[in-house]
């Protein structure tokens, strides 16, 4: 691990000041994604600014929804009565996610931030990767693919993105505030994340010093929900599929409204507003969700190891869909 200055900023315009002054300084909340990172060699960080003492930890209603503090931890957020309440699906999703030990760490913003878990991105001595050595080419396209990409990759990067909140907030329709020394913005979670295309290193829209704020959630969508997550182990494993599917039943017994989004299968949570218009207005079963399904997997393309993903994606959405809209 290299050297790096170590700043603990206690007010936002302190954490913005810090990073401005240092080329390369990243923001640490909990750490349980950087430090790893670094320790392996993989960030080299000039400047770390420990944002965790910033006033940014509240959970409150606001504007019919809720605001969540970039700095609350995560296991907070999982229990906190608002959200298992009116955004079960997110409570699900967290749960789901590492350990408890974990979660009683990681940040609302970290979580959004964390990088890939691919093999050859967390080990140095493979040069090939274009998200640590853009340029280098991508070793997992040919080599060792079973957990990456089957939509939305590229030729120049096929990793995907790890976080299970991430999944659920999409499903929601989240927007994420962000703040830098000139300006504050909103970005749609579902502009948040970027496809690799031949830039894999640049993950997100944000600007290199801005500091996220907070997460907004809107009006709770109708209906109920259930976050499924199929992994290799029951506890402390990423996602090889994921599904946070939100179901709205009428009177009669059909689908009025619909969300789907998909983890574990491409460099960010994947969402079909095709599939979910497909859904809606069709009868509950098993044939209408796994229509919607065909839909989301669609443009998969499979690569040697990977390919049993697309089947288990496709059965993912027709569980997890059933399961919501049995709960209606």
């Amino acid at each position: 691990m290299n050297t790096f200055n170590y700043n603990q900023a206690l007010t936002v315009d302190d954490a913005l000041a810090s990073v401005y002054a240092h080329p390369d300084a990243k923001y640490l909340g909990g750490g349980t994604n950087l430090i790893d990172l670094m320790k392996m060699g993989v960030e080299h960080p000039t400047a770390l600014v420990d944002v965790t003492r910033l006033p940014l930890t509240r959970i409150e209603e606001y504007w019919g929804g809720l605001r969540l503090g970039a700095m609350a931890r995560n296991s907070a957020v999982a229990i906190h009565a608002l959200v298992r309440r009116r955004y079960p699906v997110l409570a699900q999703a967290l749960l789901a996610g590492a350990s408890p030990q974990i979660r009683n760490m990681a940040t609302v913003a970290g979580n959004l931030l964390q990088r890939t878990r691919c093999y050859y991105f967390y080990d140095p001595s493979y040069r090939e990767c274009n998200k640590r050595n853009p340029g280098s080419g991508c070793a997992a396209l040919t080599g060792n693919n079973r957990i990456h990409s089957v939509l939305g990759g590229s030729d120049h990067c096929i990793a995907t993105h790890p976080s299970d909140m991430a999944v659920a907030l999409t499903a929601l329709g989240a927007t994420v505030q962000v703040k830098d020394a000139n300006e504050e913005r909103s970005i749609p979670i579902a502009d948040f994340y970027r496809m690799p295309g031949n830039t894999p290193h640049i993950e997100t829209s944000l600007k290199a010093e801005e500091l996220i704020t907070s997460v907004d959630l809107p009006a709770p969508p109708g209906g109920t929900a259930h976050y499924l997550k199929v992994r290799d182990r029951n506890s402390f494993a990423f996602a090889l599929v994921s599904v946070a599917a939100i179901v709205e039943l009428d009177d009669r017994k059909r689908i009025r409204s619909a969300r789907v989004a998909l983890g574990g299968v491409a460099p960010m949570p994947w969402r079909s507003l095709e599939a979910e218009q497909v859904l809606t207005g069709g009868e509950p079963t098993e044939a209408t969700y796994r229509k919607a399904a065909d839909i989301l997997m669609q443009d998969a393309k499979p690569l040697r190891f990977n390919g049993f993903k697309v089947e288990l994606a496709r059965r993912g959405i027709v569980r997890a869909l059933t399961t919501a809209a049995e709960l209606n």
